[in-house]
């Protein structure tokens, strides 16, 4: 087991690597000076010139990208242009406020996919089937910033009934939750349900049906737990686009975590925090792929990592 995470370890390294490469030359293409854009409009050439040579931006490309990769190896991100900050203290500092948002999003998402999923299945070809399908596909294709809206207006402005914007609370965390949670509900709920009807097909389902069993214990004790292993990549997977996907949501709900600080960071050309900010993703992408493979073998003890 240690040498295969040992081993996927090693192979996140050109990944990353070829993220932070990505990241350092699309953030470069952006239109605007950051040292003007911090200074403001009645900035004179000499006072852009001197931020300039602060922020290394007078050095040619290569040697700012050399200095980038020095950094990183040192686990220094650098310094915020917008906030003058360490760039790693900025996101530590809005990075709860995402892991809250990204696991209320998770909870709602795994509660009415996999029920919905398991419904569905267990109702094949019934109306409610198709009902749950087309609720499925229609989470899916809805944009987040319409349905935050909706429900702004709706649950905020007309019946008044919860916080629309900011974190002041902990009702604040519903709506923006309920909004980035049900994108990912359509995907938890299809896998779970063609997961779920092939593994109910199975032998052993037919057996412990013969025998008595009870029928909910045959779904979720002999069905669903073997199904569990692409349901869990899924999931996995739905985490770690609910932690990027945060960015609109953020947005539109006023959130102050790390996707509202991205949107910030490009509208100020902040290149140092939207390269760590992009690597931060990236890096809990590689991390929860790890952790779900781990999971893998606690939920099917047939796999084995060689």
């Amino acid at each position: 087991m240690l040498t295969y995470v040992g081993r996927r370890l090693l192979a996140a390294i050109p990944t990353l690597w070829g993220v932070a490469t990505a990241v350092f030359i699309m953030a470069r293409l952006l239109p605007g000076d950051p040292a003007f854009l911090r200074l403001g409009v009645f900035a004179n050439q000499e006072q852009v010139d001197r931020l300039r040579q602060q922020l290394g931006l007078d050095q040619p490309l290569p040697v700012q990208y050399l200095d980038f990769l020095g950094g990183l190896a040192r686990l220094d991100l650098g310094t915020s242009v917008k906030f003058g900050d360490p760039v790693a203290a900025e996101i530590g500092s809005r990075l709860p406020y995402t892991g809250e948002l990204a696991l209320v999003a998770l909870g709602i998402a795994v509660v009415l996919g996999v029920t919905g999923g398991t419904v569905a299945a267990l109702r094949r070809n019934t109306l409610v089937d198709v009902a749950i399908s087309a609720v499925s596909v229609l989470g899916i294709s809805m944009p987040t910033y319409w349905l935050g809206l909706m429900l702004i207006v709706v649950m905020g402005v007309q019946l008044r009934v919860l916080p629309i914007a900011g974190a002041d609370s902990p009702a604040s965390v519903v709506l923006p939750g309920f909004t980035l949670g049900l994108v990912a509900v359509g995907l938890i709920a299809r896998m779970t349900r063609s997961s779920l009807l092939e593994v109910l097909g199975q032998d052993y389902v037919r057996t412990a049906r013969a025998k008595g069993v009870a029928p909910a214990r045959v779904v979720v004790v002999h069905a669903l737990r073997n199904a569990l292993v692409p349901i869990l990549t899924a999931i996995g997977l739905q985490f770690g686009a609910l932690m990027g996907g945060a960015v609109v949501t953020e947005s539109v709900f006023g959130w102050p975590g790390v996707g509202r600080l991205l949107l910030d960071s490009i509208s100020a050309r902040d290149y140092p925090m939207i390269q760590g900010l992009v690597l931060l993703f990236a890096v809990t992408y590689i991390v929860l792929n790890l952790l779900v493979d781990l999971l893998y073998v606690v939920v099917d003890p047939r796999v084995r990592y060689a």
